[in-house]
């Protein structure tokens, strides 16, 4: 994971501040542009777009919701840089897809970057992308990593539909729905993390071994992927709520107030299962101690009931002319009894000693 992050961080050095480098994998799938249009009478919705067309669908009395899939053409960027005067870093941080989650403020618009984790199709590993979101008078500009999947299609069909007046909102409201949806999703992926790290507390307890090692392993990897990706969120809802510009209103504050509390509810919740998958590796080294504890047990046990008796057996066999009940007849007989007599009495002991 780190030397993934560096290679990308390397396919920037050495150029000037701003300059629109894509830094993640390359794809040679082609970028795909949507814009949805609306306001409270029209709705209007268009994919299959080139960047300029959808520009061209901006207008005066409604909201725009230009989406971009796939960050491989930086001829976008600089189009976005140029027609919508967006400063040359904010293009560089649309396409540096190891960005840190983050919100800033310039003259006229606001930028934030996410990490939107959500299930593929085949719902065992979950995917991860950047998402970029540019909130500029009536325009919101959405940028994905990936060109499949993501978590907005419940809100695409509200807008669709125009339910509970969803096409009344304005571009810093959209811009919290966007959030919210990633936000809530977050929820659904920690749900998935504590069912598989429960599982792998059953497996440890019963049958500890070298996979379930490897398990806690790729699990202690996952988590703290989740906390890098989404700790600075909090930083992200709480600088849009200290906003002074004038470009979040207060109505839309509120919203955000809720934002933050799920934000803080999904790090502690990211924190307890952390927090579990460490206490995991405890419970494998117990598991293993008392394994290896009660195989060290009944050695001993054996170990305990054979030293009188290899004495014994050792005694009688000494090479000597001389010895007591060497030529009796049940001399035999009865030192046989008298070991077994002795290794019955000795586990009697242990058994009321509690040691077996």
């Amino acid at each position: 994971m780190l030397k993934k992050f560096l290679h990308n961080q390397s396919r920037s050095l050495g150029l000037e501040p701003g300059a629109p480098v894509y830094t993640g994998e390359k794809s040679a799938v082609k970028v795909a542009v949507s814009a949805v249009r609306f306001n409270e009478a029209t709705f209007e919705e268009k994919p299959n777009l080139t960047f300029d067309e959808a520009l061209g669908l901006i207008e005066e009395g409604s909201l725009t919701w230009i989406n971009v899939d796939g960050l491989s053409d930086p001829a976008i960027t600089e189009a976005l840089g140029t027609k919508m005067s967006i400063h040359p870093l904010v293009a560089e941080d649309i396409l540096n897809t190891s960005q840190r989650p983050k919100f800033e403020a310039f003259d006229g618009y606001f930028f934030v970057v996410l990490k939107m984790l959500y299930y593929g199709a085949n719902k065992r590993e979950f995917n991860v992308e950047q998402v970029s979101l540019i909130v500029k008078d009536n325009v919101i500009f959405s940028f994905q990593e990936d060109i499949e999947g993501d978590v907005f299609d419940p809100l695409r069909e509200r807008i669709r539909s125009n339910k509970a007046g969803a096409r009344k909102i304005t571009t810093d409201y959209l811009a919290y729905l966007l959030i919210d949806a990633i936000v809530d999703n977050y929820f659904i992926i920690i749900e998935e993390v504590g069912e598989k790290i429960e599982a792998l507390e059953m497996m440890v307890i019963n049958k500890p071994s070298p996979k379930a090692m490897a398990k806690m392993h790729y699990l202690k990897q996952k988590m703290i992927f989740l906390r890098k990706s989404i700790w600075p969120l909090r930083e992200v809802v709480s600088g849009m709520l200290r906003d002074e510009g004038g470009q979040i209103n207060n109505n839309t504050k509120i919203f955000l107030r809720d934002a933050y509390d799920h934000t803080i509810q999904v790090i502690e919740l990211i924190e307890t299962c952390r927090d579990m998958v460490s206490g995991l590796l405890d419970i494998y080294l117990s598991s293993n101690s008392n394994k290896l504890n009660e195989i060290m047990k009944v050695l001993t046990m054996i170990s305990t009931i054979f030293i009188p008796l290899s004495f014994m057996a050792s005694f009688y066999g000494m090479n000597f002319h001389y010895m007591p009940e060497l030529s009796s007849k049940w001399g035999y007989p009865a030192l046989i009894s008298v070991m077994v007599t002795v290794a019955i009495s000795m586990l009697f002991y242990f058994r009321r000693r509690r040691w077996l």
